[in-house]
């Protein structure tokens, strides 16, 4: 019998909120079509990764929510040399939002922001100034799935759960209310599939928990360049990557964020159905255990 190589993903602990198991049994079989054998792993607790061929973040929904503990794990992952995918370099560039400066000097289009590490209300407002914006939104530096994130006016009071702390502050772009947020998703650096989020009536997130909508989407020239001016930025190239863009008022695309870790992947969207998304994987099963 050939040798089926195992990937282990890593999900969620039991009592985490949001539902992720649809959107893992989707990923899972893709993979399980390409012959790996997938098994699942608590991100919290692992417990011993050394006989996997490749270990993968896919679905570590809520790292965000225990940063003490996600950042440990990296750590253990990589001084055991595990083969992680996205690598741990990577998957440790993104878990900061801070990337998005070494987007920027890199010469790619990024949202503009402000960093603040300690967010009050005359910071608040000199972000503000700096930008030259008066509706703003405010979001963790380490954060996902719209956690923490606040659409405000200049004249607003901070939420208390920004007082004090790390926050990037972003003029809410307006394409994101008129256009959507677009998302391309590439494997190995190809593009695979598109579509674009569009948020509920009144508000500005595009996530599904807050009522937004997600339509199939061909990408422009100008979509594709750009995803592509920012993978070639990263550190390291990803395995699978979402990029996520939104217009400025004369339809210029920026980068939202680069999604990196645990990205909705949307595979059902895929004309392939995640073909290359499995692909890609197997190379780097292959890669990792030297074959």
């Amino acid at each position: 019998m050939p040798y089926q190589q195992r990937i282990a993903i890593l999900v969620p602990p039991h009592d985490h909120p949001e539902a992720w198991q649809a959107g893992y049994g989707r990923k899972a079989l893709a993979l399980a079509s390409a012959g790996l054998a997938v098994e699942q792993r608590l991100w919290t607790d692992p417990g011993d990764l050394a006989g996997f061929d490749l270990v993968t973040p896919l679905f570590a929904w809520g790292y965000q929510r225990d940063v003490t503990r996600w950042f440990g794990l990296l750590d253990r992952l990589e001084a055991q040399r595990l083969p992680v995918v996205n690598p741990v370099r990577l998957v440790r560039w993104n878990s900061d939002k801070a990337y998005l400066a070494d987007l920027l000097a890199q010469q790619v289009a990024v949202v503009p922001t402000v960093f603040v590490d300690a967010l009050d209300e005359g910071r608040f407002a000199s972000a503000c100034d700096a930008l030259g914006a008066r509706d703003v939104v405010i979001k963790p530096a380490i954060s996902a799935g719209a956690d923490a994130t606040h659409r405000l006016l200049r004249s607003d009071r901070l939420p208390a759960d920004a007082m004090g702390q790390r926050r990037l502050v972003q003029p809410l772009m307006p394409g994101i209310v008129r256009d959507g947020e677009f998302s391309l998703f590439l494997f190995d650096g190809a593009v695979s599939h598109a579509i674009v989020k569009r948020p509920a009536i009144g508000d500005f997130r595009v996530q599904e928990q807050f009522g937004g909508r997600e339509f199939a989407w061909a990408p422009t020239a100008e979509a594709k360049a750009l995803a592509a001016a920012a993978l070639a930025a990263c550190p390291v190239p990803p395995v699978y990557a979402r990029v996520d863009m939104v217009g400025d008022a004369s339809g210029k695309l920026h980068i939202m964020e680069l999604e990196l870790i645990e990205p909705s992947l949307f595979l059902h969207f895929a004309p392939d159905k995640g073909a290359a998304f499995a692909a890609a994987f197997t190379r780097a099963a292959t890669t990792a255990t030297g074959g």
